[in-house]
C-alpha cells in the first residue's frame, strides 16, 4: 500500500538509502584489472560467464544486425522513426556552435567544436531490454558527429539489435556488465577504445563506470531510478499511473506525490492499488511502492518545491509551468497533466539518460554536448600582444614563473 505522510516524516523517505558501492567495487575489481590485462581471452570468459554467451567473438556480425532488423514489425519501426526525429532535433539544439569575439583590436578569440572520436553506449538487457536506450544514445551521437558509435548489450535482442542497425551505430558487441564497461575504456582487439561511455546499468555497471572515470569518461554514475510529482490537484488514475510506470523499473525505485489535498492523497492511494491488480509488472513495483514510494502531504506549493529542490530528482513533473523559476534541481521537468515522464522516456525529444541519487544537482541529463569537445582558439596581433604584456609579465612574475615572463618580453624588445 502507498504511504501516506506528512512533511515532517518526509525527510527519511526522501533519504535515499546508500547503494551498495562498496561492496559492488570489490567485486567489480577483479573483472576490470583482468579485462585490462588479458584482453578479449578475458572479455569471453566473464561474457560466458556472465551474460550466457557462446560464441567465439562478441562482434555482432553486420549479418545479424541485418536480420535482427528484418523481423521487426512495421509498427516498432514506425514508433523508432517518430521518436528518432525528436530526439535528432532536440539534440541538435544542444550542441555548442562556433564562436568568435574580438574583445580588443588585434586580439581574435574563437571557440571551435570537435566531436568525440568514438564512443560506447551501454543498453540493458535485463529485466526489461531497452531498445529506447540505443535512441537516446546513437542519436545524439550521430547529431554530434561521433564517428564510431559502439554499442554493447548483454543479450541478443531484436529490437536493440535491429535499432543500433537503423540508426546508425557502427559497431554493436554482445557483452554487458562490468567487463563491457572495461572493455570500452582500455580497448581489446575486439572492443576497441571509447573516449566516453555512456548508458544505464545495474550497481556493478555503475561501479565499473566509477572506477574508471578518468580512465575513460562517463556520464554520470546512475543509482535507481525516480520521480517526485507535485500535484494540488487532478486525476488520481493519471497520477497513479505515473507512480507506477516508475516502480515497475526496479524494486529500488521510488515514486513520491507531494500534494496540498488529502482527498487526492487518498484517491492516488487507492488508485495505485486498483491499478496494480491488473498490472504484469506488480511483482517489481508493489515492492518499490511499498518500501521507496509515498504521498507526502505538504502544507502548501513553496514547500513541495522545497523538498523537490532537497531532493534533486531524476524525473520531477510539475503542475504547471510558473513553476519552473523555483526549480534549481532536476534531470528533466514534465509540465501539466499532459507530460507523463514517460514521453520523455520514448519520444517526446529530451535524453532519458538522466542523473539520479542527487546527481541533479551538479548537471541535466545526457545531451549532444557530451559528444563534443569546445576548443578555445586565441590569435594575437603584435600590438594586441604588446598591449597585454603588462598585466602577463605582472602575473608571471607574481607566480614566480619568469621564463613565461621572457616568452612574452623577448617577442617585444628582442
Amino acid at each position: 500500500m502507498l504511504r501516506i505522510l506528512e512533511s515532517k516524516e518526509a525527510g527519511k523517505l526522501l533519504k535515499r538509502r546508500a547503494a551498495r558501492m562498496d561492496e559492488a567495487e570489490k567485486a567489480v575489481r577483479p573483472i576490470l584489472e583482468a579485462v585490462r590485462t588479458r584482453g578479449d581471452k578475458a572479455l569471453l570468459e566473464f561474457a560466458r560467464k556472465y551474460d550466457g554467451f557462446s560464441g567465439k567473438s562478441v562482434a555482432v556480425p553486420a549479418s545479424e544486425l541485418e536480420a535482427a532488423s528484418k523481423r521487426l514489425g512495421k509498427t516498432f519501426r514506425k514508433a523508432l522513426a517518430a521518436a528518432e526525429k525528436n530526439v535528432r532535433a532536440y539534440a541538435k539544439l544542444q550542441l555548442p556552435k562556433p564562436k568568435e569575439m574580438h574583445p580588443a583590436p588585434g586580439l581574435r578569440l574563437s571557440q571551435v567544436v570537435r566531436p568525440l572520436d568514438a564512443i560506447g553506449a551501454y543498453i540493458p538487457a535485463g529485466r526489461y531490454p531497452l531498445p529506447s536506450t540505443v535512441i537516446m544514445t546513437v542519436v545524439p551521437a550521430r547529431a554530434a558527429g561521433v564517428g564510431r558509435i559502439m554499442v554493447c548489450s548483454p543479450k541478443p535482442v531484436d529490437e536493440i539489435w535491429g535499432a543500433a542497425l537503423i540508426l546508425g551505430a557502427t559497431d554493436v558487441f554482445c557483452m554487458g556488465g562490468a567487463h563491457a564497461i572495461a572493455a570500452f575504456a582500455y580497448g581489446t582487439r575486439t572492443a576497441p577504445r571509447a573516449d566516453r561511455i555512456v548508458g544505464p546499468g545495474n550497481i556493478y555497471v555503475a561501479a565499473a563506470k566509477k572506477m574508471l572515470a578518468g580512465e575513460v569518461g562517463i556520464d554520470f554514475v546512475a543509482g535507481p531510478t525516480e520521480i517526485l510529482i507535485i500535484a494540488e490537484e487532478g486525476d488520481p488514475r493519471w497520477i497513479a499511473a505515473d507512480l507506477l510506470a516508475q516502480a515497475e523499473h526496479d524494486t529500488d525505485a521510488s515514486a513520491v506525490l507531494l500534494t496540498t489535498s488529502p482527498r487526492l492523497a487518498l484517491a492516488v492511494a487507492e488508485q495505485v492499488e486498483v491499478q496494480l491488480a491488473g498490472l504484469p509488472t506488480a511483482d517489481t513495483a508493489r515492492i518499490a511502492i511499498g518500501r521507496n514510494s509515498a504521498v507526502i502531504l505538504v502544507r502548501d506549493t513553496d514547500e513541495a518545491v522545497e523538498l523537490a529542490n532537497s531532493f534533486a530528482p531524476e524525473h520531477l513533473s510539475i503542475p504547471h509551468a510558473r513553476l519552473i523559476p523555483a526549480i534549481r534541481h532536476a534531470g528533466s521537468i514534465f509540465v501539466g497533466p499532459s507530460s507523463p515522464e514517460a514521453a520523455g522516456d520514448y519520444a517526446s525529444g529530451p535524453n532519458h539518460v538522466l542523473p539520479t541519487s542527487g546527481a541533479a544537482r551538479l548537471r541535466g541529463g545526457l545531451s549532444a554536448a557530451d559528444f563534443v569537445k569546445v576548443i578555445s582558439v586565441q590569435e594575437l596581433s603584435p600590438k594586441a600582444l604588446r598591449r597585454l604584456e603588462g598585466p602577463i609579465t605582472t602575473l608571471a612574475r607574481a607566480e614566480g614563473l619568469e621564463a613565461h615572463a621572457r616568452s612574452v618580453e623577448v617577442r617585444i624588445r628582442g
